[in-house]
């Protein structure tokens, strides 16, 4: 299952970074209620969108994006 994490909101649309770190769009009033910008998210079998906040999926996909973004280290 493709997770999702909100970067931001423009106006109809929430602005997601799946993890293979492509960007997309997603029609704002097709999230579930309580999504909001760091929410994770995933699309279920039924096709509906799923909020995975309370399942640890928040900060397990926050960490991997936060080691994507610092420096290397050095001998």
């Amino acid at each position: 299952m493709m997770r999702y994490i909100v970067d931001r909101f423009e106006g109809p649309f929430a602005v997601c970074e799946a993890e293979d770190e492509t960007m997309v769009r997603i029609v704002r009033a097709t999230l579930p209620a309580g999504c909001i910008e760091g929410s994770v998210i995933a699309i279920g079998e039924d096709g509906h969108w799923l909020l995975l906040d309370n399942s640890g999926e928040r900060r397990r996909l926050r960490q991997k994006m936060a080691a994507l973004f610092r420096p290397p280290k050095r001998d």
